[in-house]
Formats: C-alpha cells, sequence, structure tokens
C-alpha cells in the first residue's frame, strides 16, 4: 500500500467515527488542492501558445511588395549649342578727357564777367567769358602805332637820301673800293630805319596780343568746374580764372581681371576701332538705359588694390549737347558707372546661368534615366550673370534649373508633366 493511502486512512477512519481529523492532515489536503488549480490554468495557456507557434510555423507566407519611390519635382531647360558674343562686364568712374586750369596771361582788373562763368556753366569755343580793363592796353597800342609811324617815315626819309647818294655817285663817276661804297650809298643808314620800323611793328603787335588778352574765351567747348575771380577783382599774370572741362568727349576709366582681357579688342594700329561698350548707370539713368562708348587704350600699369587691368573709354558728347543725342542722358564726372564690352565671340558653347554652376564648375543634369547626374564642366568664359561652357555637356541635355535641398547622385526626378512616383527597379 502506498504512503499516500496510509496517510489518508486515518483521515477517513476519523469520519466514519464522526470526530474531527487532525489539523496537519486538513491543512497538507487545502495546499494539494490549491496547488491543483493554480497549475490547470498554466497547463491551458501553455497549450494554447504551442498550437498559436504551430500556426505560425505552418502557415503561408506573404511576399512584402517594394515600396514606390518618390521622385523630386525640378524644373530643367536644355542645353542649346551655339556661338555666343562674349560681353565682358567691369565698373569704374567718369573722367575728363581734357582739363586745364585757365590762368591770366595779363595783369587788369576784372571788369565784365558772363552769366555762365560760374560752376556748371557752358561755353562754345570762343565765346567770352569774361574781360580785363582794357584802358591801358589801348594806350599801349595807340603808342606803338605812333613809333611805328614814326620808323616808317624815318625810313622814307633814308630811302630819299640813299637815292640822292646813288645820283651823286654816279655823276662823279670815281672808283671807289667795295667796302667803301656801303658807306657812300648809305646802306648802314638805310639798315638801321628798316630794322628800326621791323621793331616798331614787333612792339604795335605785342600791344595789340595784350589787349587781345584782357578778354578771355573758352579754347574749347568748355563746362566751368570752378571759378577764382569775381567782377571787380584785380589779378595778375599767372593767377588761377577757373578749371575748365572739354564737353566734347569723356573718358571712363573701367577696371577688370586681367584673364579677361584677351576677351577685349583694342584700337590696332592700321586703325582698326577698339571694342563697342555700354555705359549704364542704372542708380541715375534707371534701368536700360545706356550710352555708347568704344575702346580707346590699354593703360599700361595694374591698380595696387585690386590687382585689376584698366581701359579707357571715350564717350563723346557725354552732356548729350548735340541734336542727334537730344533726350539720352548726361554723364556726369565722377560718376561711377557699369561698362558692358563687347568681346570677341566664341563658337560651339553653351550659355548657362552663373547660379547654375554647383559647387565650382559642376551642373546638374537629369538624364534619360530621370536620375540625377552631378556633372563636371569646363567653362570657357565667365561674365557676372553668365558663363559659357565649351565641354561637359551635350545638346539637348536637361540641365535642373530647381534647388534641390540634399542633392545626391542617382536620385530620382521628374518634370512637372510626368508622374510623381517612379517604380523600383
Amino acid at each position: 500500500m502506498s504512503r499516500r493511502m496510509l496517510d489518508i486512512e486515518p483521515e477517513q477512519r476519523a469520519l466514519e467515527r464522526g470526530t474531527e481529523p487532525a489539523p496537519s492532515v486538513w491543512a497538507r489536503l487545502g495546499t494539494q488542492l490549491r496547488a491543483r488549480r493554480a497549475l490547470l490554468p498554466l497547463l491551458v495557456l501553455a497549450g494554447c501558445l504551442a498550437l498559436a507557434a504551430a500556426l505560425l510555423a505552418t502557415g503561408p507566407k506573404a511576399a512584402r511588395a517594394p515600396r514606390p519611390k518618390q521622385a523630386r519635382l525640378v524644373e530643367v531647360t536644355p542645353a542649346e549649342v551655339r556661338s555666343e558674343r562674349t560681353v565682358v562686364e567691369a565698373m569704374g568712374m567718369a573722367v575728363p578727357a581734357r582739363e586745364i586750369a585757365l590762368e591770366s596771361e595779363v595783369a587788369g582788373r576784372v571788369v565784365e564777367v558772363s552769366p555762365d562763368f560760374a560752376p556748371g556753366g557752358r561755353f562754345a569755343e570762343g565765346a567770352v567769358m569774361l574781360r580785363l580793363d582794357p584802358r591801358d592796353y589801348e594806350l599801349t597800342v595807340r603808342q606803338r602805332e605812333s613809333d611805328l609811324a614814326r620808323a616808317r617815315a624815318a625810313l622814307q626819309l633814308e630811302q630819299g637820301n640813299q637815292s640822292i647818294a646813288r645820283q651823286e655817285f654816279e655823276v662823279l663817276g670815281e672808283a671807289i673800293r667795295d667796302e667803301d661804297r656801303d658807306l657812300v650809298l648809305r646802306k648802314p643808314q638805310l639798315d638801321s630805319a628798316q630794322a628800326s620800323v621791323a621793331a616798331a611793328e614787333a612792339a604795335l603787335g605785342e600791344a595789340r596780343l595784350a589787349l587781345g588778352r584782357a578778354t578771355l574765351r573758352a579754347p574749347f567747348d568748355a563746362l566751368v568746374r570752378t571759378r577764382s575771380v569775381e567782377l571787380g577783382a584785380r589779378v595778375a599774370p599767372g593767377a588761377p580764372i577757373a578749371t575748365l572741362v572739354d564737353t566734347s568727349a569723356y573718358w571712363v576709366e573701367l577696371s577688370l581681371p586681367v584673364s579677361q582681357l584677351r576677351f577685349v579688342s583694342l584700337p590696332g594700329p592700321k586703325g582698326e576701332p577698339g571694342s563697342p561698350v555700354r555705359i549704364s548707370d542704372p542708380s541715375a539713368w534707371g534701368p536700360g538705359i545706356a550710352r555708347e562708348g568704344r575702346v580707346i587704350r590699354l593703360l599700361g600699369d595694374i591698380e595696387p588694390e585690386g590687382r585689376m587691368a584698366r581701359l579707357l573709354v571715350e564717350v563723346p558728347d557725354p552732356l548729350a549737347l548735340l541734336p542727334q543725342n537730344a533726350g539720352e542722358p548726361a554723364l556726369l564726372v565722377g560718376a561711377y558707372v557699369r561698362g558692358e564690352i563687347e568681346g570677341a565671340p566664341l563658337d560651339g558653347v553653351i550659355s548657362l546661368d552663373r547660379a547654375l554652376l554647383r559647387d565650382g564648375d559642376r551642373v546638374w543634369v537629369m538624364n534619360a534615366k530621370h536620375e540625377l547626374e552631378i556633372r563636371q564642366v569646363e567653362v570657357t568664359f565667365r561674365g557676372n550673370e553668365h558663363v559659357l561652357v565649351s565641354s561637359g555637356l551635350a545638346p539637348g541635355e536637361r540641365i535642373v534649373v530647381s534647388e534641390l535641398s540634399a542633392p545626391v547622385e542617382g536620385m530620382l526626378l521628374r518634370t512637372a508633366d510626368e508622374p510623381a512616383e517612379a517604380p523600383a527597379p
């Protein structure tokens, strides 16, 4: 008989006699019943888990579908190969082509001043600007005229005396030496009278010249920059009168990189003209308005600050005074202007906006597979707004114009007329 039955028999006998079993037996029996109740749910849960694992292991498996890739929307422009004329852009300042400091050649008091004789006033060549008191010079002219009249009279008398001496010499018929012959015929006296006439004429010419210098006239078509005298002032020879600028032409000193000089045409030895230049001043004239000029020479030094080369550009009639330039804007001395120099043409190049160069000389290209290519190109000419590419791009290739936040080689692209989703390869 087992040990377990031996342990239960006393309990059963106690029950049959109607007496309570011992406390230790009932405690043991409750513990066993509670253990059996707790073990049953665990066994059920373990069976369920085993059944689920068997179902998952033996069930059908579905293939995972690839996620479609999203193509980035961009704008593109086609690459066009053609002949392009280079335009070298430079900045510079307008300066006078000819400027003089006008000085008085004679002394005198200013008795007349032209109303236009002020800063900003303009004079045509030969126009009177001011006059000095001419009375002293007029008196000198009269005195020199009288001196000349006396010298001419003395010459006539001497010529008469010489004629008489020649007649007397011929009547006498005496033979004399050659050196005495001039004395007899009064040749030295005649030479002296002729010299007196020449001196009187020269003195009269000098007096008339001084009288003419008392009136100051414009030496050329001039603009008055500064004035140094007023009405009633007395000036001395060499005293400054005014600063005049020639209005027939101004120069513009343009600064540009030395590397771009090869695109600019300079005047040739046989009269070939230099490159044409468009001069503009958007702040003063407004956008789209320009004056025409032409390169006349290359200055022989480099700017010490920016290491730039300098060109001289001539702009005719800068103040637009001639009828053919009526309505054109006036170019002012000292104005900081922009010059567009028309350079030599380049064949077989592609013109691109300068902003399309990424990370140096790289261009974003959308290839035939709608993928992004980051292409290295060769730039032949660089302007302020455009560049000319000679290699690295083929005709008709689509150049990406849009900005991409994180460009990666091979990323999918699309244009507005293409679907947003592209199938995965």
